[in-house]
C-alpha cells in the first residue's frame, strides 16, 4: 500500500548542523532593526510627501501604510542576504583560525 502523501519520509541518517540566522543573536538583532527602521522611515516619508502634496489624510495614510509594508520586506529580504554572507564569512574565519591552531600545536609538538 502506498504511504500518503501527506505523512514525510523520515531521514535515513540525521542531518548535519546547519547554522540558521534565528539563533544567531547579533543577526536577529540586527535583523529586527533593519525591518524597523526600514518600514517606519518610509511610512514617515511618503506620509509627508503625500501630505505636502495636498493628498487627504486617508489617501496619505493608505499609501504611506503601503509604502510601508513594502519597505519592511525589503528590508527584511536586504538584512538577511547580507547576514547569510556574513555568518558564512564568519564560519570560514573560524575553520581558517581552527586549522592554523591546529598545525601549531602539530609543530610545537614535532619540535
Amino acid at each position: 500500500m502506498a504511504r500518503p502523501k501527506h505523512v514525510k519520509a523520515k531521514p535515513s541518517e540525521p542531518l548535519a548542523y546547519q547554522p540558521r540566522l534565528s539563533a544567531h543573536p547579533k543577526a536577529r538583532r540586527q535583523i529586527d532593526a533593519v525591518k524597523a527602521w526600514s518600514g517606519l522611515v518610509a511610512f514617515g516619508l511618503v506620509l509627508y510627501l503625500s501630505l505636502d502634496a495636498g493628498l487627504p489624510m486617508f489617501e496619505a495614510g493608505m499609501r504611506a501604510i503601503a509604502v510601508g509594508v513594502g519597505a519592511y520586506v525589503v528590508g527584511w529580504v536586504a538584512a538577511v542576504v547580507v547576514w547569510r554572507q556574513v555568518a558564512v564569512a564568519e564560519v570560514e574565519d573560524l575553520h581558517r583560525r581552527m586549522l592554523a591552531a591546529q598545525r601549531d600545536d602539530e609543530g610545537a609538538a614535532a619540535a
